[in-house]
């Protein structure tokens, strides 16, 4: 146990030091280097009827909320814009990875059922919420999220952006809401690997 905590705390400090404070990289890369992420995400077997069923229930969870800079569940009581680190830290204890500047990320891996989060600050002011999912049964959680269910869920989004850091390419699909930009950042057209709130412009 200790040894996959020591694993997941190293990667988490990779990925929030690294290309990720940018906005790309994430889910895979707490759990695995980037080489095996992609092969480790086609070995996960093809969700079922049930699993996508969760996974759409994830998803239009975050719709309403967006529109108030929030995300459902645990961070539901954070606001974007408004709640200070100070009351994230009380809520959800240290971090597993401490931001390494103020305006870096607080992250927190996913653990027992419990899905990963990391958090930027302005001026120690929430300026940005990441949601990585759980590791547990991923496939019912943002997993089994593909571009093709949200543009079904959803509709087009406002925009399309492809990002790259060093070989690594994801596609950014943006959808606003009122104030804020809701950010869903895939591997592929298949594998979300974790959704970003901002507040727009």
């Amino acid at each position: 146990m200790n040894f996959v905590r020591t694993i997941t705390k190293a990667a988490l400090a990779a990925i929030i030091t690294g290309a990720a404070v940018a906005g790309t990289l994430g889910f895979n890369d707490l759990l695995a280097p980037a080489h095996q992420a992609s092969a480790a995400s086609s070995r996960q077997p093809a969700p079922t009827a049930s699993d996508t069923e969760h996974a759409v229930e994830t998803l239009n969870s975050f719709y309403k909320p967006a529109l108030k800079g929030q995300f459902p569940g645990r961070a539901a009581k954070f606001t974007i814009g408004q709640t200070a680190r100070a009351d994230i830290l009380r809520s959800f204890g240290s971090p597993d990875v401490p931001r390494s500047s103020a305006t870096g990320f607080d992250a927190y891996g996913a653990n027992m059922g419990n899905p990963g989060y990391a958090f930027a600050y302005k001026s120690n002011t929430l300026s940005e919420m990441r949601y990585f999912g759980t590791h547990v049964e991923r496939q019912t959680n943002i997993g089994g999220i593909t571009m093709k269910i949200l543009k079904q869920q959803w509709y087009a989004p406002s925009s399309t952006t492809t990002i790259t850091t060093g070989k690594v390419k994801q596609t950014k699909l943006t959808y606003i809401r009122g104030d804020y930009k809701l950010e869903f950042i895939f591997n592929n057209s298949t594998d979300l690997d974790h959704i970003n709130l901002t507040r727009k412009g």
